[in-house]
């Protein structure tokens, strides 16, 4: 073993160890709690010995970088979890187990005629910003039952659930609201019929504030730097 791999396996194990403490602390079972690697910056070697370390599931910001390692890594099962341009769309079609960043009509219509041209279903979490901050992608609260109704009329998009990034606070009573909104209205949805849409997942919390969103109901959470160390920006 590497000793970047090694680093990487006690990561994990620290991590997971987190969340499943954070779980029981919520009265939930751990295994309810999906974890994706989050490998912005950070090689494809990366992506592969965190697969080995039994990851599944793995998160990029940027299209680019997902197809580059997508090529090098196709058996992972690759998210997209950073704001999405329309016109990078047809790049990952066919490519993603799921698009977390989902935040208007016009996106969702590009994903739609990107799938059907392709023949497949596409599946997506539509992106809340309940805080409010603009420095923040998503869809308002009310902005969100738009894009409801929209999927409704779509034929290869899929809805699977809620995604929101917190905002930029100290862990305090802030973010616990924001979670608690987010996970309001993620119940709200589930708890109402809808074509092409199924409330199954609610991302939020990443390294900074993971232990917090799982508390407050969160069933994914995205981890980059508490895997793998402090990103290099070049």
């Amino acid at each position: 073993m590497t000793e970047r791999k090694k680093q990487i396996e006690e990561n994990l194990n620290t991590v997971r160890e987190k969340i499943a403490a954070a779980a029981r602390a919520a009265g939930r079972n751990p295994e309810e709690i999906t974890l994706v690697a989050v490998t912005k910056n950070f090689p494809a070697e990366d992506v592969l010995a965190a697969l080995e370390c039994g990851v599944t599931a793995v998160g990029e910001n940027r299209v680019q970088e997902m197809v580059e390692k997508y090529d090098a890594v196709p058996e992972a099962k690759w998210h997209i979890i950073g704001h999405l341009q329309t016109n990078k769309v047809k790049y990952i079609i066919g490519k993603t187990q799921l698009i977390q960043s989902v935040d208007s009509i016009k996106l969702l219509d590009e994903i739609e005629r990107r799938s059907a041209a392709a023949g497949v279903i596409t599946n997506v979490l539509l992106q809340v910003n309940t805080s409010g901050e603009e420095t923040k992608s998503g869809a308002s609260p009310e902005e969100i039952w738009n894009l409801i109704d929209h999927v409704e009329t779509l034929k290869n998009v899929r809805v699977k659930g809620m995604m929101t990034i917190a905002p930029l606070y100290v862990k305090d009573v802030s973010n616990t609201l924001h979670f608690d909104n987010t996970r309001k209205l993620y119940l709200d949805i589930k708890s109402r019929k809808y074509n092409n849409i199924s409330m199954e997942i609610l991302s939020m919390g990443m390294s900074g504030d993971f232990e917090e969103a799982i508390a407050c109901g969160s069933n994914m959470v995205r981890i980059g730097s508490s895997i793998f160390g402090k990103r290099q920006y070049v």
